[in-house]
């Protein structure tokens, strides 16, 4: 693993645990917010954007993409084309960690969007992933080389 990028990353945590794994890993980070860009940005290689505006970021491809806690606050068009901007950087896996309406979650629900498992199995699908389990998605090219396990339903 050469490269990662964390949409929604924060004040981009993430950074510091993959260097500590790949010390020359070369990391991205896009944020929203104002703050975490001036605050961290230089520092930790975080540009303001996010999922909706990935497509115009000219962000080039990943071996890794993290979206965690990000994905059932956006709107459902800025998703469908999101996805298909982080499926089109994506060469190696990306992890989608979410929370649907079949979960029974606590927290901040400002802006959350309750739709059922189907809804992101689908919008992923069509972005041109294919699930290899534990919230982890890879191109649909990669998809010959899954694991009997990672097979849904197997």
């Amino acid at each position: 693993m050469r490269s990662a990028l964390d949409v929604g990353c924060g004040e981009g945590l993430w950074s510091a645990a993959l260097r500590r794994e790949r010390p020359r890993i070369r990391y991205a980070g896009i944020d929203p917010s104002a703050y975490v860009v001036r605050r961290f940005g230089a520092s930790r290689n975080i540009r303001q954007g996010d999922l909706g505006s990935l497509a115009s970021l000219g962000a080039g491809s990943f071996d890794l993409i993290l979206c965690n806690d990000v994905l059932h606050y956006v709107a459902d068009a800025a998703l469908e084309s999101g996805m298909r901007a982080l499926a089109a950087r994506l060469t190696g896996v990306a992890y989608l960690g979410l929370f649907t309406s079949a979960d029974d979650i606590e927290g901040d629900l400002d802006g959350y969007h309750r739709r059922p498992p189907s809804f992101y199995r689908g919008a992923f699908t069509r972005a041109g992933l294919r699930s290899v389990g534990m919230h982890c998605w890879v191109p649909a090219a990669l998809a010959k080389d899954r694991a009997a396990l990672e097979l849904t339903g197997a």
